[in-house]
């Protein structure tokens, strides 16, 4: 899968002559190459994949049908080969990723390709804030491996156990379903730690009448899911389940009025309305949800502050939580397909009750 026509026609569009892609979850949208070194250039009517000798065989083997690949070594710079590229490209402005790019990178690219720079103006991000099948299918295989990997978890899961321990299961088990790694670094807490959003998993042991707040994800296809479940170890008290279903009824509040041509900060404020009207609005810090894809975390976002309009097909995670520093907190999340008159969940694993373990 590669992007290039899509880059090509965005060029067009914001009236630019080619784009130097650094980073490397762009590149390999672009290409659909999982690049670690070098550079893409796309311009309007030719594209080029500049690496070295670790990667020239397979560049050439997954991305030689959509760009030119080419290898620098030390007879040719890859800011030679970039520079004869532009030359032949006859490109005058030059797009870089404002969002991706340091400031000494940008500096030090500018001087030696002799190129001033324009802003792509969120040029690649705003391409992958909408899926394609492909990528939606892709999403989904990572989706399957983390329900997997939970459900086999969750029989694990008994008193003595520590953070770190539940931690090593999830991740042990999404890599034997099948994950190309974990998303992002899992988050396994229980007890009191699980009042800490993105509490880090470590000695603390699981008692009988605790929670557990696990969030973790696979990747497929270099695309990321990521899910976040809470459940009781023994038993819960009364005021657990009231809470963990005021997450829930946020969380359900927050989906059903998510659909594209909004502002995030809409689907925020049906789930915080919710929260707020049970009185527990001053603990639900963060945002509903982020939108993720190659990334973890990309644009839009579904946060008090998101101005931006929700796109068709963007995929976006629903997390409302309640967090009591001292006592518990909980969190539900899933990921949603953003549609044109509404949302499309994509996680399956159950939620509509609160799971006590008695393992």
């Amino acid at each position: 899968m590669n992007n290039i026509r899509r880059i090509q026609e965005a060029l067009i569009q914001q009236g630019l002559d080619a784009i130097l892609i650094t980073d490397e979850k762009n590149q390999r949208y672009a290409t659909g190459f999982p690049f670690t070194d070098g550079y893409v250039l796309v311009a309007r009517e030719k594209a080029w994949l500049i690496t070295d000798s670790r990667y020239i065989e397979a560049a050439e083997k997954i991305a030689g049908g959509c760009c030119t690949v080419q290898m620098f070594d030390r007879g040719h710079s890859a800011v030679s080969l970039l520079k004869a590229a532009l030359a032949e490209a006859g490109v005058e402005k030059l797009a870089a990723e404002e969002e991706k790019l340091s400031y000494a990178s940008f500096a030090a690219l500018s001087r030696n390709l002799e190129k001033q720079f324009y802003a792509s103006k969120g040029l690649l991000m705003g391409l992958r804030a909408s899926k394609n099948q492909e990528e939606i299918d892709s999403m989904i295989q990572a989706q399957r491996i983390s329900e997997k990997a939970l459900e086999k978890t969750l029989t694990l899961i008994k008193p003595g156990m520590t953070e770190r321990e539940v931690m090593a299961e999830l991740s042990y088990y999404m890599l034997k379903f099948g994950s190309e790694g974990n998303s992002f670094d899992p988050i396994v807490v229980t007890g009191k730690n699980t009042s800490m959003p993105h509490g880090v998993p470590g000695d603390t042991v699981i008692q009988a009448g605790d929670f557990i707040t696990m969030d973790f994800g696979s990747l497929k296809n270099g695309y990321c899911s990521d899910m976040t479940r809470t459940v009781a170890v023994g038993y819960a008290t009364e005021e657990m389940r009231n809470v963990y279903n005021i997450v829930l009824q946020a969380q359900l509040a927050g989906i059903a009025a998510a659909r594209s041509g909004i502002p995030g900060k809409l689907i925020d404020k049906a789930a915080r309305d919710v929260i707020e009207a049970a009185g527990y609005g001053a603990y639900f810090g963060h945002g509903f949800g982020h939108s993720l894809g190659l990334d973890i975390h990309e644009p839009p976002l579904a946060g008090p502050r998101g101005e931006a309009l929700m796109a068709e097909n963007d995929l976006c995670s629903a997390e409302p939580g309640i967090y009591i520093p001292g006592k518990f907190g909980v969190r539900i999340e899933d990921v949603m397909i953003i549609r044109k008159d509404g949302a499309e969940v994509i996680t399956k694993a159950p939620k509509m009750e609160l799971i006590v373990l008695n393992n």
